[in-house]
């Protein structure tokens, strides 16, 4: 069993904790199917995660969510709302990959921005103020992120 089906066998016992037989038939035959899907979508040569420093950015992540949901709500229910939106590319030193998918998800962290998109090995990301210094603060978070990602995928 891979170690993926046995991830996903947990989950199945976590979410219907029963020991029936059919029950366990039911999530082997679930886990196995979700593993193969799994496989397919992400090969394990695609990258890797290092749990241990991602989590040690846990504190940063979750202070960086409630930082970019009190940018949003002050630019919403502010008297005077300061948006200069449109987009900035930003030339990231991942490979195409699970490592710069990754990255790409922890970055609309940054206040006010989004990845929309990839062009050229670049990212596309949409900001609803221009005049921020976004370019500089996604270098910031790429090279907080890149101890956590497969260092194979981040180009010199």
């Amino acid at each position: 069993m891979s170690a993926r089906a046995a991830i996903y066998l947990g989950l199945w016992f976590v979410l219907l904790p029963s020991a029936k037989p059919a029950d366990v038939a039911l999530g082997l035959a679930a886990s196995a199917a979700a593993a193969w899907v799994s496989l397919r979508l992400l090969p394990p040569g695609s990258g890797r995660l290092r749990l241990g420093a991602m989590l040690m950015l846990l504190p940063h992540f979750v202070w960086e969510s409630v930082r970019a949901g009190l940018d949003i709500a002050r630019r919403a229910l502010g008297p005077r709302v300061r948006v200069d939106p449109g987009f900035v590319t930003y030339q990231t030193r991942f490979a195409p990959g699970f490592a710069r998918d990754t990255f790409s998800t922890v970055s609309s962290l940054v206040p006010g921005t989004v990845p929309s998109g990839d062009e050229d090995g670049a990212l596309i990301v949409h900001c609803l103020d221009l005049t921020q210094p976004v370019v500089e603060q996604l270098g910031a978070e790429e090279r907080r992120y890149a101890p956590a990602l497969s260092s194979g995928e981040h180009h010199g």
